[in-house]
């Protein structure tokens, strides 16, 4: 599986904006591009998708900027990603459900079924506020303590 460098954008982003409390004025693209060290022209594009897929509001104005639309808690990272790049997991641009194989390549189909569902299961299962405190739920935790998680064989 493969992040792009929109969707990795989009939660960074997502998480800047994480840390703006109640009463503080919204965040101007631009101070999220610096914080985050993302091209601002891009950042712009991802924020308009993110405000049309209802995760981030706009204010215009000399005290415009952008906020989240909901709660950190009430975001996941798939959301985030799903709003700026589509489904998390498709074969081919194709959701696995509406693949099929024949032969030997029967039994693929349910490896991409189950592969979609763990990615689901993860990215569904933490929250912007999960991630920006550093509380991850302990199966991800696990799974990122694991020596072997980024070792190729």
């Amino acid at each position: 599986m493969r992040i792009s460098a929109r969707a990795d954008y989009a939660v960074r982003a997502a998480l800047q904006l994480a840390g703006v409390q109640d009463g503080e004025p919204p965040l101007k693209a631009e101070t999220i591009a610096r914080a985050q060290d993302i091209p601002h022209k891009f950042l712009e594009s991802i924020l308009n998708d993110m405000r049309r897929g209802g995760l981030v509001l706009s204010q215009r104005g000399g005290n415009g900027g952008y906020r989240l639309a909901k709660a950190p808690e009430a975001i996941s990272i798939a959301d985030v990603i799903r709003v700026v790049d589509g489904p998390l997991v498709s074969v081919r641009g194709v959701r696995p459900p509406e693949l099929s194989y024949t032969g030997p390549a029967e039994s693929l189909l349910p490896l991409w079924v189950a592969l979609r569902a763990n990615v689901r299961q993860i990215l569904d299962g933490v929250s912007l506020a999960d991630v920006a405190t550093a509380e991850l739920p302990g199966r991800v935790s696990a799974l990122a303590e694991d020596p072997a998680a980024w070792t190729n064989p």
